[in-house]
C-alpha cells in the first residue's frame, strides 16, 4: 500500500504508532497503584482508580500492561455485555473492564483489593442459591435410588 497503512498482523502502521503515543499519565497512575497496595497491605482499604476518568492514551495503556504483567486468574461475567476481570502479575491489583452488547468498552477499572467486588456473591444470590439448593435435595430424596 502507497498510503503508509501497511497491515501488520491485523494491525495497521498508523495503528502501531497510536500505541506508542502517550499523555504521560502511565507513570503518575502506577505510582497511585503502588501507594493503594501499601494501603491495602497496612490496613486492609481497597481502592478503584477508573481509567477512563483520566486522559489515557494507547501508549499509556500499553505501559501500564508492560509493567503490571498478566496474573493467573482471569474471569468473563455476562450480564448486560461483557465484564472481563484479570489479575495483572502484581497480586492485589487487578483489570476490571466492561463492555457493552457490541463489544464497546464502557469502562475501565484498577482495582487495588484480595478480590474484586464484581467477583464476590452478594447476600441476596447466596439465598436464592440456598432455597434452589434445598428444592433440589427435597427432589432428590423424593427419588428412589
Amino acid at each position: 500500500m502507497s498510503t503508509g497503512a501497511q497491515n501488520m498482523g491485523g494491525r495497521t502502521a498508523v495503528d502501531e504508532l497510536k500505541s506508542h503515543m502517550s499523555t504521560g499519565n502511565a507513570k503518575p497512575v502506577l505510582k497511585e497503584i503502588q501507594a493503594a497496595l501499601e494501603k491495602l497491605l497496612a490496613d486492609g482499604t481497597t481502592t478503584t482508580i477508573d481509567l477512563g476518568a483520566i486522559p489515557f492514551a494507547a501508549g499509556d495503556e500499553r505501559l501500564l500492561d508492560e509493567v503490571l504483567g498478566k496474573g493467573e486468574i482471569a474471569a468473563t461475567i455476562e450480564v448486560m455485555g461483557r465484564s472481563l476481570v484479570e489479575e495483572t502479575g502484581i497480586p492485589g491489583v487487578w483489570r476490571v473492564d466492561h463492555f457493552d452488547e457490541e463489544g464497546e468498552t464502557l469502562s475501565r477499572f484498577v482495582e487495588i483489593t484480595y478480590l474484586p467486588e464484581i467477583l464476590k456473591t452478594q447476600r441476596e444470590d447466596a439465598q436464592a442459591g440456598l432455597t434452589r439448593l434445598e428444592a433440589r435435595l427435597t427432589e432428590f430424596d423424593g427419588q428412589t435410588h
